[in-house]
């Protein structure tokens, strides 16, 4: 393959995975009533000496728990989630 080809190649799979759609708080939510309260309830997002300052870091919290409960999300699963609690809980903004 000749590498204007190549790399024509390279960034076709990588658009393809960029999110079109902006996080869908309602998704997050449901997944959120079904997967997250069997361990927690709100207490978690409404104590004062919270944990995370900013969204990308409430992200990777709920990249963590997913993956302790062996969820297998996709990451709009837990954009989605970061979203309902962003909006909820934490008013991070977009």
């Amino acid at each position: 393959m000749k590498p204007l080809r190549l790399v024509t190649a390279l960034l076709a799979c990588m658009l393809t995975t960029v999110r079109a759609d902006p996080p869908d708080a309602a998704a997050g939510r449901q997944l959120l009533d079904e997967h997250c309260y069997a361990c927690h309830g709100d207490e978690v997002y409404t104590r004062p000496d919270r944990r995370f300052n900013t969204r990308s870091s409430l992200a990777t919290q709920v990249q963590r728990c997913q993956l302790a409960q062996n969820l297998q999300w996709f990451d709009e699963d837990v954009e989605n989630v970061t979203e309902y609690l962003s909006d909820r809980f934490y008013h991070f903004g977009k």
